[in-house]
């Protein structure tokens, strides 16, 4: 199935709104790819690379955006609904899943420039509850950078039945002892339960909600106005107001099985702020940009954005993680990504900052072979910018 390519400078169509300068005019004497040569074949070869995933024997759909300094470009497959073939476009919506986590993180680094908190600070001192032997030595940057050592039921199969209110959740931290070997920032172990933690965190340390915190201070300077936190409703289904639910995708399975309703959400923790974001590629792509080339915005967002992304623990020669971002080293480049993921929704964001290029995939389904952009899409559009 041919994609439908939506060319987008954005410069006139995403930084322009509120009270944001355009990027064009603070990028000073950095040459922007102006080259429409450079830029068909930087569309071709994403668009070589993303057309034999999201075929018509693959259920729903694909929405993609490259960002390459300046310029957007839109790329959209398949279906965000195979029963009513509502094809996918820019503005659909899906299902974030962990590409939320870089969003929080952004908010820990926030705190951290505006000096509202301090990334040593130990937990207890916004969570005093957390009295365990283990869990009260965990600091906030170890949660935001997935080395507090934490490894709960809800971090790895075989999966819980059960869902764990506040307090339950708040009991098992205080209970957790760790494996042999493992402490507090000695070692890099991805916990999907350590950023519900940070959550917490981040919400009694500012007196709000997770998704006010969110739109208050990164999605409203940025003017992302189709990402947003919602609420879980008892039917696994995110309350929203009903102009969302046409934009809206179904998930499927990797094998084509439609999993839960449109607007499903999926947590194993039973108090609010815990479902899944959701967001467009539009809206995403002003994300990504703002990491990769964001001298217009906010200095201390800025800032954050940027702290986020530096490496905070080396795992091994290759790979290294940061506040939420991992990051890959390969010759020639160093790439910045996330990859999110549920069993009906798959998503990426990867970036070069070196090269001011940035990728943001967002899929229907499970499974969705993102490692493509990783190995194979960004290292070719890096070396193709170096050689110019």
């Amino acid at each position: 199935m041919p994609p439908v390519v939506t060319p987008s400078p954005i410069t006139r169509r995403i930084f322009t709104r509120a009270a944001l300068v355009p990027l064009a005019i603070a990028l000073g004497p950095r040459r922007a790819f102006a080259d429409s040569d450079m830029i068909a074949q930087m569309r071709d070869i994403v668009a070589s690379e993303l057309a034999p995933t999201a075929t018509p024997d693959h259920a729903g759909g694909l929405a993609a955006a490259l960002y390459a300094g300046r310029h957007v470009e839109f790329f959209s497959y398949g279906f965000a609904d195979d029963a009513t073939k509502r094809k996918v476009t820019p503005d659909t919506l899906f299902n974030l899943a962990s590409l939320r986590k870089p969003f929080e993180a952004t908010l820990v680094a926030l705190g951290a420039a505006r000096g509202e908190l301090r990334l040593d600070d130990r937990l207890p001192k916004y969570l005093p509850e957390l009295n365990g032997n283990y869990i009260r030595n965990v600091t906030v940057g170890q949660l935001a950078a997935h080395t507090s050592g934490l490894l709960l039921p809800t971090d790895h199969p075989p999966w819980p039945n059960e869902e764990y209110t506040r307090e339950h959740f708040i009991a098992l931290l205080n209970a957790f002892t760790p494996a042999p070997g493992i402490a507090p920032g000695r070692q890099r172990v991805y916990t999907h339960a350590g950023y519900v933690l940070l959550q917490l965190v981040l919400e009694r340390c500012y007196g709000m909600p997770i998704h006010a915190l969110i739109q208050h201070r990164i999605l409203r300077p940025l003017a992302m106005d189709s990402t947003f936190v919602p609420e879980r409703g008892a039917d696994n289904r995110a309350v929203m107001d009903r102009a969302w639910m046409p934009r809206l995708v179904q998930g499927y399975s990797d094998q084509g099985m439609a999993i839960g309703p449109i607007g499903n959400q999926q947590s194993y923790f039973d108090f609010p702020g815990t479902g899944q974001m959701f967001g467009s590629a539009r809206d995403l792509a002003i994300f990504a940009a703002a990491c990769v080339d964001g001298r217009a915005i906010n200095p201390h967002l800025r800032e954050a954005l940027r702290m986020t992304q530096r490496e905070a623990f080396r795992v091994d020669e290759k790979f290294g993680q940061g506040m939420a971002w991992e990051t890959v080293h390969l010759p020639g480049v160093t790439i910045i990504d996330k990859p999110g993921g549920l069993n009906n929704a798959s998503g990426y964001i990867g970036l070069v900052p070196a090269r001011r290029i940035a990728i943001v995939l967002l899929a229907n389904r499970g499974e969705y072979p993102h490692e493509i952009t990783r190995y194979r899409i960004l290292p070719e559009l890096a070396r193709l910018v170096a050689s110019h």
